[in-house]
């Protein structure tokens, strides 16, 4: 000015590649006034430090700037690294745009790499179109056929894709709203998921001027995504099929044993009976009992175990309680029963759906001499209580059935008295886990002999059972219990 003071710069050189915001380059910028060509960098920091250097001569390197464009046409805000330094009366100065620097260009190389994914972007007032090499490997292009332009993309989307994404872009391209969109494309390679996401930069009218996003390819993670889905499809399915399995084994199981909880009279006996099923979900278990009068008069007392849950142990306890009831009613005798059930068992095990092992002990008892014959294959011991104290039988040989061809059964005798009391019962009355299973056998006859001089001999059996915390196996149990006068 007429003062000295500075008012404004000229620009009186600029390097032949050199480009502005605007797109302006070399000789175009030769002869422009900063002030009518870069308004807003009036009373910034970058104005100040120019004004430094040209007065100290100490060069000027700022912090990144961020320069707000005035005019239409042209992206309204960009971010540069700005140097000055002074030649005689006059400055010289460079800016370098962040998002065209090398380094910036390295980064966003590794980015896209890294994650699948390429930079796109659409100059809407030059009609150019910049894709990352990563684009055309998200697209399955060649790279010789050039970038696609936001109009032509939807063409590239299967049908049903189409009217969102074309909406979506329509959106971006009129009212500058950002998309982030998933869409499909057909390649040679087979069907790929991607995903846009893009911005629109405005001029100072508020006009899209420009388009800056990525394409994202998501076929690998939309292919997890649908072996997860069809993994809890199955899951669903099969959690369908165990709880229809379960009712089915449940309503069978119901209809093949006795009421659960009775007292019943048997060949001069009273007789308490408890079953309490597992609370296990799906499953159902193979504890059974019968407790039948023969046609002789005699007793005929069994309680079994079989391996497994579901249909198959129902299926299992079913054909074990129907055979043993047959035979012992033709009168033959126990440890034949038992002989004969282990080979029913272990032919089974040749049938497609396997075999099935189980435990069981089977009491004969003749009223007219007082007299109990038992068997047992694997079973727990029968617990006798008489006169105030509690044993556990001597158990005649016997394996389980199912578990070899080469085995033998053997059988006791005992005569009961009047006031006896016989339990038969299967693990889940005495079994805790982590536990003994002596601790579990000792405990069962110290409460027995407990409830019996607490009175409570009339429902033993059910007493015992309702006795057991959590229901984590199904509970049977017997009391064969002999009046005092007889």
């Amino acid at each position: 000015s007429e003062a000295g003071e500075v008012e404004d710069y000229r620009i009186d050189a600029a390097a032949p590649e050199s480009v502005d915001v605007a797109g302006r380059r070399g000789k175009e910028l030769v002869g422009r006034r900063i002030l009518e060509t870069y308004p807003t960098v009036a009373g910034t920091s970058l104005w100040d430090g120019y004004l430094e250097t040209l007065t100290t001569g100490t060069r000027y390197e700022g912090e990144p700037f961020t320069y707000e464009e005035v005019v239409a046409g042209v992206p309204r805000r960009s971010v540069h690294s700005v140097r000055a330094s002074r030649l005689g009366d006059r400055l010289v100065v460079s800016w370098i745009r962040h998002d065209n620097s090398e380094r910036e260009a390295r980064r966003l190389a590794d980015m896209q790499r890294l994650g699948n994914l390429g930079w796109a972007g659409w100059n809407l007032t030059t009609d150019t179109i910049t894709w990352s090499d990563q684009v055309y490997a998200v697209f399955d292009r060649d790279p010789r056929e050039g970038p696609v332009t936001l109009e032509e993309l939807p063409r590239h989307l299967l049908p049903d894709d189409v009217p969102r994404l074309g909406a979506a872009v329509e959106r971006l391209l009129s009212e500058g709203e950002a998309v982030d969109q998933p869409f499909r494309i057909a390649t040679a390679h087979g069907v790929r998921h991607l995903r846009i996401v893009a911005e629109a930069q405005t001029d100072a009218d508020g006009t899209p001027v420009e388009v800056h996003g990525f394409f994202q390819d998501l076929s690998a993670q939309r292919g997890a995504e649908l072996a997860l889905l069809e993994s809890e499809r199955a899951v669903l399915l099969q959690r369908g099929m165990l709880q229809a399995e379960r009712a089915l084994a449940a309503r069978l199981q119901e209809t093949l044993l006795p009421i659960p909880e009775q007292s019943l009279e048997l060949a001069g006996l009273c007789v308490d009976v408890a079953y309490v099923p597992a609370d296990r979900g799906v499953n159902v278990s193979g504890d059974w009992y019968s407790a039948i009068e023969l046609p002789d008069g005699s007793a005929l007392f069994v309680v079994g175990d079989v391996a497994g849950h579901g249909l198959p142990a129902v299926g299992t306890m079913a054909q074990l309680r129907f055979t043993t009831k047959g035979m012992t009613i033709t009168g033959s005798p126990l440890p034949d029963v038992l002989r004969r059930l282990n080979t029913l068992l272990l032919h089974t095990a040749s049938d497609p759906s396997g075999g099935a092992c189980a435990t069981m002990v089977m009491a004969r008892y003749q009223p007219w001499d007082r007299r109990l014959i038992w068997v047992r294959a694997g079973h727990l011991p029968p617990l006798l209580v008489r006169s105030d104290r509690a044993s556990f039988l001597e158990q005649p040989s016997g394996t389980l059935l199912g578990a070899t061809f080469d085995t033998s059964y053997g059988q006791a005798v005992i005569d009961l008295m009047p006031g006896d009391h016989l339990l038969l019962y299967t693990d889940g009355l005495v079994e805790e886990p982590g536990e003994d299973l002596d601790v579990g056998l000792d405990r069962l006859a110290a409460t027995t002999l407990r409830l019996l001089r607490e009175g409570r001999g009339g429902t033993l059996a059910r007493t015992l059972a309702a006795l057991c915390p959590g229901n984590r196996d199904d509970i049977c149990v017997l009391d064969i219990h002999v009046p005092d006068d007889q």
